[in-house]
């Protein structure tokens, strides 16, 4: 495994590689909120520690409740799994397309998924010169006949774009008269300043053709608890997932967190506060500099270009390793070159020491 293809920037690897110890290392790489984990599932996995000696509810009645509370959406609507990473292997692995379109770069996971089963993959590429916007509109018109499936990540990993939900609705209307299911993953939706603006959850029940898939690994800082929800109104299809699920997927503890951290208000406007600071100082400070171009985003991740020829991405990421700083080198995602970093926001004073090292890296190495 090369590092650069490491998810969220394997820290094991990388201080294998480099010989520096994981904990020194600064990671910009993996997209987690900056907060760490809350305060509120600390306690009450704590509290509820002797509940691991038991099976945690087979069909998670209570999480599904508090996920519908969370998303105001019907709870039967809601199937929890394993991470984003279980919900989508096992929809594709449900509808098993013979032919499927990813919009694209992307997610390398679902790619792989659907060669897996069988299935053959186009991938349609966002074009720089839309800012990497999707044209909801050309994206129609590129859609073959035969095809089962579209993918898309909203907002979009690595580019973190975003689709309105008029122009999703649009494609979804298109898709439902077509027949093609639309898998949406929302890993880093609640990342948006205006959720409502880009989220197609309020599209659920119009279209039994849209299976949304949402992750906690990022915006509530628990990549280790595998936790993630499904939802789509389609009650024929959650069966079929159900039915390829392995029963308590989701552990005791993930459950025991999930029914505390949806609630956990405070929290989760501490981290769209900061997030939404620290992306607009990162963005007006970088688009100073003469040698980077900037995408702007909707998540708590930067996609940028560098202009100065004398330096490549994988150059730039390895002279960060040196100051102990993890980047993403954005070269092997489809459609982009070897001139394309994306890296995440952290708290004030990492992202200032991150921009200072870039900076003296990118803009002076001319």
């Amino acid at each position: 495994m090369s590092i650069i293809n490491a998810h969220g920037g394997d820290l094991e690897l990388i201080e294998r590689k480099y010989n520096i110890p994981k904990n020194e290392l600064i990671n910009f790489s993996g997209n987690v909120n900056p907060l760490g984990i809350s305060e509120h599932i600390k306690k009450s996995i704590i509290k509820n520690v002797d509940c691991i000696c038991q099976y945690p509810d087979v069909s998670y009645l209570s999480l599904r409740k508090n996920i519908s509370d969370y998303t105001n959406v019907n709870y039967e609507y809601i199937i929890p799994g394993n991470g984003a990473t279980e919900l989508i292997s096992l929809f594709i692995k449900t509808i098993s397309p013979k032919s499927s379109i990813i919009i694209s770069p992307s997610y390398s996971e679902y790619e792989r998924e659907i060669k897996l089963n069988n299935g053959t993959v186009s991938l349609y590429p966002l074009k720089e010169k839309d800012s990497f916007i999707l044209n909801v509109e050309d994206f129609i018109s590129f859609i073959p006949n035969d095809t089962n499936m579209i993918i898309l990540c909203n907002p979009n990993n690595p580019t973190g774009t975003a689709v309105c939900v008029s122009d999703m609705e649009i494609l979804l209307r298109y898709c439902l008269k077509k027949n093609i299911y639309v898998m949406i993953d929302e890993t880093y939706i609640e990342f948006t300043d205006s959720i409502e603006n880009f989220s197609s959850v309020s599209l659920i029940s119009s279209y039994k053709n849209l299976f949304i898939v949402r992750g906690t690994a990022k915006f509530f800082a628990v990549p280790g608890l595998r936790l993630g929800y499904g939802i789509c109104s389609d009650k024929k299809i959650l069966d079929a997932v159900n039915s390829k699920k392995d029963p308590w997927s989701v552990n005791i503890f993930a459950s025991i967190a999930g029914e505390v951290m949806f609630s956990d208000n405070e929290y989760i406007k501490k981290t769209k506060k900061i997030i939404s600071n620290e992306r607009k100082k990162v963005i007006n400070e970088l688009k100073s500099w003469k040698n980077i171009k900037v995408f702007e985003t909707e998540s708590n991740f930067l996609l940028i270009k560098i202009l100065n020829k004398n330096i490549t991405s994988d150059e730039v990421f390895k002279k960060m390793i040196a100051k102990k700083m993890i980047i993403r080198d954005a070269s092997n995602f489809a459609f982009l070159g070897n001139n394309y970093l994306r890296f995440c926001f952290l708290m004030p004073e990492q992202n200032k020491m991150l921009l200072t090292h870039l900076k003296s890296i990118i803009e002076c190495n001319v």
